[in-house]
Formats: structure tokens, sequence, C-alpha cells
């Protein structure tokens, strides 16, 4: 069985045919090159997991194939062989990519030794790429999906942390998917067996937090005519997920922080604590370290919470995987609704990936159910988008939206698809920013960088009416159409 695929390039053939002797005696397959033109378009034909080449060749040099084959998807290792001379570039290409290089007259040994070293760190690059492949598989089925290489990293760390027992932060923005992560760690975990226990931090008011969190004894106060148990309790050898804690306040932060450095607990009204089993997660959307400086959260939590992190990109961070999400989230609306699977238009998917999602995967999310539900055909279009969407990017003054004046804009428009004249344009932008100031003439002048009285004139040129058939009037009033 062959050890590996390895290209040798060098525009010598008597160094071509002693070095394919001796890597094929070793096992390898090898096939051979005289430049790097010849090295390209056989590479183009096979897979070569390394490529050797000779670094000073006619034409086309070895750092021409340094600098091709490294960006390859997976890559492909290149070592170059030089002269003492040319050190120095063997050196920068090194640095360019290139795995190695090896000093000409090249030793029996020195070569093994280093193709050797190559392939094993081609074994490591394969073991990654199909563990990443294996986990982005399984977690896809949990609703977590992308092949962006931060989603990639997120992946490996959900499968590094959830065999421990260990405390996770998981720091992201808002609709970036803190919650499913976290139970993807949970379900992934030895704890996987015990229900998933989650509260938001912010959702409960300041006055109830401690006994929601810690449970309380009858009598503890007015209304506990009975005793009650805490989340933490209730999450004894299970997951507690601790959303939004940064929100927690000072002092619901110390007792947090003595429930997991002792694993004991409370309940208010209480005279003796409990043990709880409980691995507990935390997500924020804040950047805690800013607010230990600013002396709102304890730094000794900070540090008691931080032991593993994970940290999510925003949608805006890596829109390489809008286009799966919204297919699949177009196909889970479809199913929730009843309706048969659809597909998305080029143009309403150029809106997707042009809008910066200030809301994340969550408003991806939101903005297609809406749309399976308003779309009338068999693909959710441009049309089904929302506003916010459909004007997400400015477009250029060619495109006549500088006689609208919309350089003065605060908002920006954008296109609706090609092949209508000047006049629709125009007619297009009035009513998109009708729509969005509500109908009120001012507000929409002012998006447009217009003035009120140029504004109402084209109000009346296109005869755009207001919602229930009111057009218009020529003194700004409504009138009946």
């Amino acid at each position: 069985m062959s050890k590996g695929q390895i290209l040798v390039v060098d525009d010598e053939a008597t160094q071509r045919d002693i070095l394919r002797t001796i890597l094929s005696a070793e096992g390898y397959r090898v096939e051979t090159a005289a430049g790097a033109a010849e090295a390209l378009e056989k590479s183009g034909r096979t897979r070569f997991d390394l490529v050797l080449t000779d670094l000073r060749m006619p034409g086309a040099d070895g750092l021409s194939l340094v600098g091709q084959l490294t960006k390859e998807d997976p890559p492909t290792l290149v070592v170059l062989m030089t002269a003492f001379g040319s050190m120095d570039s063997a050196e920068q290409a090194v640095k360019q990519g290139a795995f190695d290089y090896l000093p000409k007259p090249l030793g029996r040994e020195e070569l093994l030794l280093t193709v050797g070293r190559a392939f094993e760190r081609i074994r490591v690059i394969q073991d990654n790429r199909l563990l990443r492949r294996q986990l982005g598989e399984r977690f896809q089925a949990e609703g977590i999906m992308g092949s962006h290489y931060r989603m990639l990293e997120v992946f490996d760390k959900i499968h590094k942390v959830s065999g421990s027992s260990s405390t996770v932060l998981i720091t992201g923005e808002s609709g970036t998917g803190k919650e499913l992560i976290a139970r993807a760690i949970h379900r992934h975990s030895p704890r996987k067996e015990r229900p998933f226990v989650a509260v938001s931090c912010a959702a409960i008011p300041e006055t109830l937090i401690e006994s929601e969190l810690f449970g309380y004894e009858k009598g503890a106060f007015t209304g506990a005519l009975s005793r009650r148990q805490g989340l933490f309790e209730a999450a004894d050898k299970s997951t507690l997920l601790l959303d939004e804690i940064g929100e927690l306040n000072v002092n619901m932060q110390a007792k947090v922080l003595r429930a997991l450095q002792e694993r004991e607990i409370r309940r208010v009204g209480a005279r003796e604590g409990m043990k709880v089993d409980v691995r507990i997660i935390a997500a924020t959307n804040k950047d805690l370290e800013q607010e230990v400086k600013r002396g709102t959260f304890r730094e000794d939590l900070y540090y008691r919470l931080n032991v593993m992190s994970v940290s999510l990109p925003t949608l805006r961070e890596r829109s390489t995987d809008i286009p799966q999400l919204a297919e699949y989230f177009v196909a889970r609306a479809c199913a929730e609704a009843g309706r048969p699977p659809m597909s998305i238009t080029t143009e309403a998917m150029r809106l997707l990936l042009s809008y910066h999602w200030p809301g994340n995967v969550r408003q991806l999310d939101t903005v297609l159910q809406r749309a399976v539900l308003l779309s009338h055909g068999r693909a959710v279009d441009y049309t089904d988008l929302p506003i916010e969407v459909r004007f997400s990017s400015l477009p250029s003054r060619e495109t006549g939206v500088a006689a609208l004046g919309a350089r003065e804009a605060k908002h920006s428009f954008v296109l609706p698809p090609q092949g209508i004249n000047l006049e629709e344009i125009e007619k297009e932008f009035i009513l998109q920013a009708m729509e969005m100031a509500g109908g009120v003439i001012a507000k929409a002048a002012k998006l447009l960088g217009l003035s009120y009285r140029t504004l109402q004139y084209r109000l009346e040129k296109f005869q755009i009416r207001r919602e229930g058939g009111e057009e218009i009037s020529h003194n700004g009033e409504q009138g009946v159409g």
C-alpha cells in the first residue's frame, strides 16, 4: 500500500530519476515534472500530498509553485530543494507557506526524514479536517451549522469541552446562538441523561433572582407557603445555563461565586446549605473583562467562569454561511407551515448576503420565517423580505439615486432587479422611503435628502397614495383619490 503521492519537480532529468528511485523504494508513489508549468498541469489532474521542487529552474521557479499550491483547499505541502547560495530565498518561501527546504546536494537520510515529517503533518491535517466535517454534520442536525473557519473552531471547542465538567463561558452578540451551543455541550456530555436547565438572569427581577436560583423554605418571606426547589438544585448532576450573567448585581455575583467554589447552595430562609453537583455554563453578550475594569463584575467570578471559553462569531463575520443557513431556515419554515419546499431567488440571496444582520442568526431565522409566510410563489423573492433588508446596500450615483439626493440620506437603499427604467427606479425609492417613514412625508424627505416640497411634487407625479386609497394633495394634506 502506498504511503502517499509525491511530485518531484526538477529541470535536471538525472536528479528527478535519483529522487524517484529513493522515494519509490520507501513505498511512496512518485511522479516527476521538468518544470513549474508541467507540475501545475499534473497537479491539476492528480491530487499530490507533497511536492518536492527545485527552487531555481528556467521559467517559473519553485517559489511560484509555493504561491499556487499552498492556496489550494486543503493546501499541498511543498518542500524546496536549493543550493547554498539561495538559502535566503528558501527561508522566505517557508515564511510564505512552504513546509521546509533541503540544501543541495541532498543527503538520503535528511531527505527521507524531511519527507517523513511532511507526511506526519499531512496526517494531522487530514485527521483535523475529518473531525471537523464529522462535528459539522453532527451539530447541523441540532441547528448549529456553518463551514466558515470560525464555526469550525467552535465545533472543535464543543467537542473538547463536552467531555469534562468544567465551567464554560460562552460569549457573543445577541442572536449568535449561545443557548444552542450550551445545549450542544450538554447533549454531548456525560450529563446528557439529565434535563438541561436554563435561566436568563436579565429576565428575573433582582428581588426574586436569589429564590429562583437557590430556592426557599416555607415561611422564608411573605407568600412562601411551601418549600420550593431552586434552579441549582433542579440541575443537580446536570447542566445549568446562566444566560446573560453580566446582568447579575454584585450581591448575587458573590452568592453565585460561593456556589461555584463550595459546590453548595443555601435556600432562602434555610439554616444549613446543601451540596449540589452542577455543571455551570455561563453566557453573555457583554465584554466581561471591561465590566471587571469598570467594577460592575467581580474579577474572581469572571476567572471562575472563564475556565473554558467559546467565542461565537457574528453572522456578518461568517457571511459565507448565510446561504446554508438560509436554505435550512426556509426548509424548516415550509415544513412548519405545511407548505411545499421553497427555494430562494438570486436577488433575495444577494440581499441576504449584503445585509449587516445586527440580530445575527436569530434575525435571519425570523426574517425567513416571515418571508415564507408572506410569499405567494414557489420561491422566497426580494419582495418577501422586510424593508430593512431590502434597503441594505447603497447604490451608485449611476443608478439615478443621485437625482434623489440620496448622498445626504442617513439610510441606504437597494436597487430592485435589473431591466427597469430610471423613472421606475425613482418611484421605487420613493415608495421604499415612504414605507420606512410610515407615510410621513417629512421623514421620507429626510431619508432621501430632498426638500419637503420636492418630495411632495414627486408623490403627486407618480400618484403615490397612502394606505387606504388616500392620495397626497398639493398642499400636503390628505385627499381622497
